[in-house]
């Protein structure tokens, strides 16, 4: 803890605060809502289906999914599992490294990847970019890298130690 005296939230930033924790909470919940209720799968799903839908290569290293996504390679681990049980992926050997394996989509998943980006899309663009002026997408485009930045710099983003 540092030594310097507690540095408090001004009213107004208490306010914005309390805007942010309620969007970080709502938004994903809302997202996995929409995907639940439009394609049956999960953001956690689409996001890893996304990512290998978008790939220049046939097939993946899971470890390349967990760098792209910036995931803990053990949450990516069980979440694999259960798409290659319900048939949204297929894991095949690493030719490169025998030890690994490589993942790829079935044709069922990028059929579900397919059928389900024109509505989550759509989601994206009516909850965030719609609901913003210009100015205001402009501010965010510019404040989320610097917030980003700082948690990087404190050693607290995503794939950090």
């Amino acid at each position: 803890m540092k030594s310097e005296e507690t540095r408090w939230l001004t009213d107004s930033e208490q306010d914005l605060w309390r805007t942010i924790r309620e969007f970080l909470w709502q938004f994903p919940s809302g997202m996995d809502r929409q995907l639940l209720r439009d394609s049956n799968m999960l953001s956690g799903e689409y996001s890893v289906l996304a990512v290998l839908s978008e790939a220049t290569e046939p097939s993946l290293r899971p470890a390349d999914v967990a760098t792209a996504l910036r995931w803990d390679r053990s949450r990516l681990s069980h979440l694999l599992r259960r798409m290659e049980a319900k048939g949204l992926i297929s894991r095949c050997s690493d030719e490169t490294d025998r030890r690994g394996h490589q993942i790829a989509l079935t044709t069922q998943g990028r059929k579900t990847i397919e059928e389900a980006a024109p509505s989550h899309v759509s989601f994206v663009c009516e909850t965030i970019f719609d609901s913003l002026s210009p100015s205001e997408r402009a501010a965010l485009e510019s404040a989320l890298p610097k917030i980003l930045a700082s948690l990087e710099k404190q050693g607290l983003k995503d794939g950090e130690c």
